[in-house]
């Protein structure tokens, strides 16, 4: 079996017109290399926010929806997201086949936080829900979103419940993995390498231990270097594709499994 998977690192912001709009360029790049379904960064479509116009976003989000259905393109989107259902706001990494069909929703569950008692920051913003697999052109899919994955002890104070390994043990052969992280701000330049490092070598060290193919993009971050590396992990590690670390760029790779 094999699926075509298309990544776009392009900018977020507070802006939900110029994300949908840097969105739909990702969608059209997704149609030329015939993609089958294109991954976005955390927050891509809302911005990475809790305090985002939910109506403006349902509205964005139904545009998306009608180009990627008429580019027969599906989408693994980044964006915060109130559920109608509960009236809850999730980080959210939702799931749509080429058809437009909704698949359901992937929500950040290492939300990050201070170490204070209590934690201050998103972990007291964004209700989460359990984790789960999806089932995308006859594969077993994943989805997190940022630090689900790398566990950064320095972003959240919830111990490591090691995701990863959780989805392969659920029979997931490939993750798709949003994330948002970098800055151009003086206070994070002493960290950037260390970052930068860090989730490489946690992208392939965990592919590697639950067997699995990684798709991973981040946000651009203006003419700075992102936080973390945009691509593709194989099974053994390896990047097998990788977008260049600045500016807005996309990439699509074949995947077999």
């Amino acid at each position: 079996m094999k699926i075509r998977v298309a990544g776009a690192q392009v900018p977020e912001g507070r802006d939900i017109e110029a994300n949908a709009a840097a969105i739909e360029r990702g969608i059209q790049f997704a149609r030329s290399q015939r993609a089958d379904m294109l991954l976005t960064p955390e927050g891509a479509l809302s911005g990475y926010t809790h305090e985002f116009d939910a109506a403006a976003v349902r509205k964005a989000l139904k545009r998306i929806l009608a180009r990627a259905k008429e580019a027969r393109v599906g989408l693994a989107l980044g964006t915060c997201f109130v559920e109608p259902k509960d009236g809850k706001c999730y980080n959210q990494l939702r799931l749509y086949r080429p058809d437009g069909t909704y698949l359901g929703f992937h929500s950040k569950i290492l939300t990050c936080g201070t170490w204070d008692t209590p934690p201050k920051g998103e972990i007291n913003h964004y209700a989460v829900a359990p984790l789960r697999t999806f089932r995308y052109s006859g594969i077993r899919v994943g989805a997190l979103i940022c630090n689900d994955l790398w566990a950064n002890p320095g972003c959240t104070p919830i111990p490591d419940p090691h995701l990863t390994q959780q989805l392969a043990g659920q029979g997931a052969r490939i993750l798709l993995h949003a994330a948002n992280c970098g800055s151009s701000k003086k206070s994070e330049r002493d960290r950037r390498d260390v970052a930068w490092d860090y989730h490489g070598s946690n992208l392939r060290m965990r592919a590697r231990a639950g067997k699995l193919w990684i798709v991973t993009v981040n946000r651009s971050n203006g003419p700075a270097r992102c936080g973390s590396q945009s691509g593709v992990v194989d099974p053994e590690g390896n990047w097998a594709c990788r977008a260049k670390p600045k500016g807005e760029q996309f990439f699509a790779y074949t995947i077999r499994v």
